[in-house]
């Protein structure tokens, strides 16, 4: 399913699911490399797309357009009842070989999925927000929470080109009248002045802030959701309407089971850390095609026996004497950047491969929300462009979140004792400011104005480097949607000015944006001197 956020996605999931098929919802945003390799491991018959993107082989799968659908004999396929063993859909995650692993999801574990949903509770009607890309399973989440709750799934582009698209069209990113919203806490900490008329909000994907969860729980209803693509979309959930702390990830969903357990597989008492496991008729049969990965993370489940598993998560966590679970970290290489999942090593060794590196080591840089990634150029090779060239190499192959935001070139990787790369170190060193060329002299008078300052200074907070100069391009300096959301969302509180999202997206510049707000306050000037009724009221 190649339909991206269009109003046939919807419709065409429930469609494979009525014939017993398997779904592979994917993003037509994702590299075209990307998109074939997906389609070759998942050996898809069909292709549903209203065209295949430029480049992408797709072997001797079938093309299907909507257009032809829609024009064929109803009944020309007959509803089938799959076997609740047999696979209902595969969603790709990042892998550490360099290629995404596919999540074989059964229709026993969907069935699971769906039922627990009730459980939530959500009031019937109106419009509930999907803003996640279709070739990750909380697309899943948000348009199955909502259908089943007799909700419209309003479907939402939050990432760069939706954005602009957004300015360019004069409308909000956010549509009007949501009734309910699921968002990772870093959108909703960006977007979430659009969302007054939600009644409940959902976060999931990231740990929760507790500043977070204070303000956006305030006369509303709040849920924390969490859940591994490997145990059906969602396992676990905390509620404020019941009194639950929402910064936790809170208590098993029906027909979950979660264990925490020590490394030699026994339950740790309440208070002590230990590995989050998953357990129930949820649990993902494994990773296609790739059975001693499977083997290692699907584990026999010693709780429940009869040839039942569980999952091992990676994640580590403590059980609060109340039940809940709090979220701790992580065991293992895996990150979370803007709520998707993302492998460091398939980082690593897509940038690797390229004959001018010899190195490379990835971090997560968390106050920019992006990835940071180091290389090490091979004798000969140019250091000067090796990291436009690394950027250009992953763009092609990954998902924009796991695109680095910056990346450097070192003479060495720094490392711990035991020879692995030392992932702290490197943080430091990629959040430090690059060593300045040659000073260039500022032609007179051009010195920053003062709403240039201002620009200037929320970038700088936003994305945790120097900014150069009101000239230079925020997105050359490590922006992306997310940042771009929450350095707008900062300029209208700092200046109590409405800048609108669409100036920086038009001319990334601070000089450009700084014209803008000194636009706006001259309007806002005019209009307080054509119109001084209410400082005279003041007055009296």
């Amino acid at each position: 399913m190649l339909l991206g956020r269009s109003r046939e996605s919807v419709p065409a999931l429930l469609a494979v699911w009525s014939l017993g098929a398997t779904a592979v919802p994917l993003d037509p945003a994702h590299p075209v490399e990307r998109l074939g390799r997906v389609l070759r491991d998942a050996g898809a018959a069909v292709l549903v797309a209203p065209e295949a993107p430029t480049g992408l082989e797709t072997g001797g799968t079938t093309l299907l357009a909507p257009a032809d659908i829609r024009r064929s004999a109803p009944g020309a396929l007959a509803v089938s009842v799959p076997a609740p063993d047999s696979c209902a859909y595969l969603i790709y995650t990042s892998g550490t070989t360099g290629r995404p692993k596919g999540v074989e999801v059964t229709y026993r574990g969907l069935d699971t999925f769906v039922d627990a949903l009730a459980t939530l509770g959500l009031p019937p009607g109106g419009l509930g927000l999907n803003a996640v890309s279709p070739a990750f399973d909380g697309w899943l989440w948000c348009t199955l929470l909502y259908l089943t709750h007799g909700q419209g799934v309003a479907l939402t582009d939050l990432s760069l080109d939706g954005l602009r698209r957004a300015a360019a069209e004069g409308r909000e990113p956010l549509p009007a009248g949501l009734r309910t919203v699921s968002l990772t806490p870093s959108l909703l900490a960006a977007h979430g002045g659009g969302i007054d008329t939600a009644e409940v909000v959902v976060v999931a994907g990231e740990a929760c802030p507790a500043a977070l969860a204070e303000r956006f729980a305030r006369g509303r209803r709040l849920l924390n959701v969490y859940g591994p693509t490997e145990v059906s979309i969602a396992a676990t959930w905390a509620d404020s309407r019941r009194g639950d702390d929402v910064t936790t990830i809170g208590r098993p969903l029906p027909g979950y089971r979660a264990y925490v357990l020590d490394e030699e597989l026994r339950p740790v008492p309440a208070g002590t850390e230990g590995e989050l496991y998953l357990g129930g008729p949820a649990v993902a049969r494994g990773y296609r095609g790739r059975p001693g990965l499977t083997a290692s993370r699907f584990l026999p489940d010693p709780f429940q026996g009869g040839g039942t598993r569980m999952y091992r998560t990676g994640d580590v966590v403590v059980r609060r004497p109340s039940g809940e679970l709090e979220y701790r970290g992580r065991r293992d290489d895996q990150v979370k950047i803007r709520g998707h999942r993302i492998e460091l090593g398939e980082v690593e060794r897509i940038a690797a491969e390229l004959p001018e590196v010899v190195a490379a080591a990835c971090c997560p840089l968390a106050s920019a929300q992006t990835l940071g990634l180091a290389v090490v150029a091979a004798p000969g090779a140019d250091p000067a462009g090796l990291a436009a060239l690394v950027v250009e190499r992953c763009r092609k192959q990954l998902p924009a979140a796991a695109v680095p935001g910056t990346v450097r070139v070192l003479d060495r990787i720094p490392t711990l004792s035991t020879g692995k790369a030392d992932r702290e170190a490197l943080a430091t060193a990629l959040a430090a400011p690059e060593a300045a060329p040659a000073p260039q002299a500022m032609a007179p008078g051009a010195a920053p104005t003062t709403s240039e300052r201002i620009v200037m200074a929320v970038w700088a907070d936003v994305l945790a480097t120097e900014i150069p100069g009101p000239d230079a391009d925020f997105f050359d300096l490590g922006g992306h949607s997310l940042a771009a959301a929450r350095a707008v969302s900062e300029l209208r509180r700092v200046t109590g000015l409405r800048v609108g999202l669409g100036a920086l997206l038009a001319e990334p510049t601070a000089a450009h944006v700084a014209a803008e707000l000194d636009r706006l306050a001259a309007e806002r000037e005019a209009s307080a001197a054509a119109d001084p009724a209410e400082d005279t009221a003041e007055g009296a």
